[in-house]
């Protein structure tokens, strides 16, 4: 995976946009990184689209920008003149593709069939877009179709929406999705930019799924531990677990038999993509003990993680779901 893939991947939802007024791009692009989404996918089925590209670069040069409905190599050249990260296009050109990849940017060409990925791969292409993604079958014909494909992965563009976004991204398969839902065309017209950091941010909140798990809290010994866990458990009729370091009152309560991590505990916050989440959270300026990271034996990502920082005494980590 090179490191354009892998930061489409960390990504995971990528905002496909109609820009019609060039004096949009650069509010439209601050409304997304405010919600958490710092990348956009600047569809050529307007004039301006090459301008657009061009500002929001020079504006936020952090940015993933790229290129949508790459239709023709002079359109190649205009994108990555303007700054183009990648390219995209709703179909497989085989002259188009080539043409782009000899100038070194990655190109995600679409694909809708088995006969597409496979002039995909003659082309050398790793990682494809799956359009129009409902429409061709969805999840049910991409999982079908990917299978034969060995390491091929998808971006799957086309009826994406926040009700099926996470089902999406949780096949293995896709490095993110493409979707327009958080910057519908009229909300852009309408200069709506409030709004559109709101439904952005909803869009990450459901990617991440980020929610509380439990307190850990710390402990001298396990008498001092069991006694706590046994006065809460009476206190507010939470059933008692025992676990090889701790003492569970209910789910939520964990007291430690000894002194762990944290000057007074650890909380423990479960995500959907722990490897996501952090890519988001080191966006924002956190920062993580690298060392505490530990991976799932299957996927070989990231499941488990401290935050380097503690809050009030308590540190932080994330855990896969």
């Amino acid at each position: 995976m090179n490191d354009m893939i892998k930061e489409l991947y960390s990504i995971g939802l990528i905002p496909v946009i109609k820009i019609e007024n060039a004096d949009d791009a650069v509010p439209l692009a601050k409304a997304l990184i405010d919600g958490g989404l710092p990348a956009a996918e600047i569809t050529f089925r307007t004039a301006c689209a090459a301008e657009a590209i061009k500002r929001i670069t020079d504006a936020y040069p952090e940015m993933l920008v790229g290129a949508g409905t790459v239709l023709t190599t002079e359109q190649v050249d205009a994108a990555i003149a303007a700054g183009s990260k990648f390219l995209v296009s709703p179909g497989l050109n085989p002259k188009v593709t080539a043409y782009a990849l000899s100038k070194g940017v990655p190109m995600l060409p679409g694909c809708a069939n088995p006969s597409d990925v496979e002039a995909a791969l003659e082309l050398g292409l790793t990682t494809v877009k799956f359009f129009p993604a409902e429409a061709a079958g969805g999840l049910k014909m991409l999982k079908a179709m990917a299978a034969p494909y060995g390491q091929l992965t998808f971006m799957p563009t086309g009826g994406i929406n926040a009700d099926n976004l996470l089902e999406y991204l949780k096949f293995n398969k896709i490095v993110a999705c493409g979707g327009s839902f958080m910057v519908a065309d009229q909300l852009v017209k309408d200069k709506k930019w409030d709004e559109i950091t709101a439904l952005t941010k909803d869009a990450v909140k459901k990617m991440l799924g980020l929610e509380f798990v439990h307190m850990g809290i710390n402990n001298e010994n396990k008498e001092e531990a069991e006694k706590g866990a046994k006065l809460f458990g009476a206190m507010f009729g939470m059933p008692l677990k025992e676990t090889s370091k701790s003492t569970f009152a209910g789910d939520a309560f964990e007291f430690m038999h000894a002194k762990g991590p944290g000057k007074c505990g650890h909380i423990a916050i479960r995500t959907n993509f722990v490897d996501r989440a952090m890519a988001y959270f080191k966006r924002m300026g956190f920062e993580f003990d690298e060392s505490s990271i530990t991976y799932d034996d299957k996927t070989g990502k990231p499941k488990f993680v401290y935050f380097k920082d503690e809050v009030c005494g308590f540190a932080i980590h994330l855990l896969q779901k």
